[in-house]
């Protein structure tokens, strides 16, 4: 299962400040889609509402992870990464 994982510029300056890897972000998007293909994988994954409709919220203790999943061409384009109480702003 090879899957495209692309970032928005917004999302890796987060990381960078936070020095958070993006292996680690992509892991959890590996997760996610294993969710998605019906095994029983402990990630919280939610569809998105309002102007963030069309993408999923991942989430992994206090990060939030917001992405967009196209299946037929498997690939994820990643939004926003930030902290629980900054994603949505």
């Amino acid at each position: 299962m090879q899957w495209d994982v692309d970032f928005s510029p917004q999302s890796l300056k987060f990381l960078a400040r936070n020095r958070i890897s993006e292996n680690e972000v992509v892991e959890k998007i590996h997760l996610a889609l294993r969710k998605f293909r019906g095994e029983d994988i402990a990630v919280d994954i939610r569809k998105a509402k309002g102007k963030w409709a069309g993408f999923h919220r991942v989430r992994s203790g206090k990060l939030r992870i917001i992405a967009a999943f196209y299946f037929k061409p498997k690939e994820v384009f990643i939004d926003t990464i930030d902290w629980r109480g900054n994603v949505y702003k």
